[in-house]
Parts: C-alpha cells; sequence; structure tokens
C-alpha cells in the first residue's frame, strides 16, 4: 500500500514515514506542507491512503480531502489534529476521511488506525471482486449485468460507513451484507418480496452458510451499541442507530445482560435489520 502524507510541520511528516516504514505498513509515496501541491501530488500518484492534517495554512485538511476525492476517489483520508470540536470532527467525517486522530500523535494509535485502514480497504477490494464473479453468473443465466453506476458507488460507500460505525466492518458477514444490500438496491427490490434463503441461493451454494456469517455480524453490531449504549447513552452513533437498524428494546436487553442485571441477550431479527439498513442507507 502506497501512503502520502501532508502536514506543514516537517517533523510529523518525518515521523509518519518512519512509523509507516518500520511498522512494515506500506511505502511512503509522497509527502507535502501544504494542499496544493499535494493535491498535484495525488493526481499523478493515486496513493492508497492520505493522512492530512486538519489545520493548514492556504488550505486546510476538509477542503483537501474533498478535492482529493474528486481526484483519487480510491485513496483512504485518515485526518489528524489537535482540535477537538465535534462540529469540526463530524464535519472531517462527512468529508470523506475514514478515521480522525488526535494529536499529539501516539504510535501505537496511529499504527491500529492505519491496520483498520488496511483492512478495510483489502475488504473493498475483494468484494469488487466478487460482486465482479456474481455479476458474471448472473449475465450467464440470462440476467442483464451493467457496469456499477456513480449511484450504486455512492451507496455502497454509505452502507460501508454505517458498517463501520457498527465496529463490524471487519467481520466476514459484512462483505455479505454489502454485497446482498448493493444488489437489493441496484434492482430496486427489499426482503419483503422474496425470502432471505431464496435471495441468498442466486449468490451461494450454501445459503445457510451465507445467512448464519450475514447473523453473527448483526448480533455483533447489535452488542457494539449495547456496549456504547453504557458508555455513553448520548453517543451519536448509539442515538442512530439503536432504534432505527435495531429494535430498542433488544438493544436494551443487550444492556442488562452486559450489566448481569438479565441472562437473555438481545435479539436481532435479520430480515429486519437487512431491510432497515437498506432503507438507511438510501435516505441518508
Amino acid at each position: 500500500m502506497k501512503f502520502y502524507f501532508v502536514d506543514d510541520d516537517k517533523n510529523i511528516r518525518t515521523i509518519l514515514k518512519i512509523l509507516v516504514t518500520e511498522r512494515n505498513l506500506g511505502e511512503c509515496c509522497g509527502s507535502s506542507g501544504n494542499g496544493d501541491d499535494a493535491l498535484e501530488d495525488v493526481a499523478a500518484l493515486h496513493p492508497d491512503i492520505i493522512i492530512v492534517d486538519l489545520l493548514m495554512p492556504d488550505m486546510d485538511g476538509i477542503s483537501f480531502v474533498e478535492k482529493a476525492r474528486k481526484i483519487s476517489p480510491e485513496s483512504a483520508c485518515i485526518m489528524l489534529s489537535q482540535v477537538a470540536s465535534k462540529d469540526l470532527i463530524a464535519k472531517a467525517y462527512e468529508s470523506g476521511i475514514e478515521f480522525f486522530i488526535q494529536k499529539p500523535l501516539n504510535a501505537i494509535e496511529v499504527e491500529s488506525v492505519i491496520r483498520n485502514v488496511l483492512k478495510t480497504l483489502s475488504m473493498h477490494r475483494t468484494i469488487g471482486k466478487v460482486q465482479s464473479l456474481f455479476e458474471t453468473e448472473f449475465s450467464e443465466n440470462g440476467r442483464q449485468s451493467d457496469n456499477p453506476s456513480p449511484q450504486s458507488e455512492n451507496f455502497q460507500s454509505r452502507l460501508t460507513n454505517v458498517l463501520q460505525k457498527l465496529g463490524i466492518i471487519g467481520e466476514l458477514g459484512s462483505k455479505d451484507i454489502i454485497t446482498l444490500i448493493t444488489w437489493l438496491h441496484d434492482r430496486s427490490e427489499t426482503l419483503e418480496q422474496q425470502t432471505l434463503g431464496r435471495l441468498l441461493s442466486q449468490f451461494s451454494e450454501n445459503p445457510k452458510s451465507v445467512e448464519q456469517r450475514i447473523r453473527r455480524a448483526a448480533s455483533t453490531g447489535l452488542v457494539n451499541l449495547a456496549h456504547l449504549g453504557l458508555e455513553d447513552y448520548s453517543n451519536d452513533v448509539f442515538t442512530e442507530f439503536s432504534n432505527t437498524l435495531y429494535n430498542f428494546e433488544q438493544v436494551r436487553r443487550e444492556m442488562d445482560y452486559i450489566r448481569r442485571k438479565s441472562d437473555k441477550h438481545g435479539n436481532v431479527k435479520i430480515r429486519s435489520f437487512l431491510n432497515a439498513l437498506l432503507s438507511y442507507c438510501e435516505n441518508v
């Protein structure tokens, strides 16, 4: 994987180069102290990961990310800043960054974030290959096979972002969820129109295994939400998804289980979860 660093502090750029090199995270293809020069480099180099500072002279990090993603949409962006403003952080995520890291830099945190982003990039590429196989299979079965539209790609990006927030992007079932939900979206269908088992049989010779992976991923998301609620009941992710993608009563039951107030886990209805996920990503 190729890395590019944008920070007006030369010491920060040096630290990042050393960390990426010594931890065998990838190769450093370039760096710059200002956004304008960096955009020219990004257009030529198309790095896999760009690490950019939020506050820079001439061009701030958010403006840079918005422009860089138009030039190199496949590049993932990680933002650095000493600013702890929730509004600025939210704006940074809206611009398209993958993670936000607070300065001063902590080498362990930076490495952990980079490895998560590397995992996500690798998964995206795997999903792309899998979807190509599915499209080929549908084409061979007499179905029309089209190249993904920009709308489909934007939808898939929103879907991936939701799974990241739920903390399940690394789960095996997340790949199945992305493939299934994107397929439904592209064809303007819902799970109300056919059974999950019948639908999954079009993607796999073993639909029960796929359903199990999806169920495990969805259940992990429920557990993660419950933990977020216990830590901070006003957490944005908790308030956003505990009563949209999941049934709030089931999230609360899982919270009671974690607190040992109950011996029953929260329950996830997979069809409801998938339909809610599809609807949320189409309307967000």
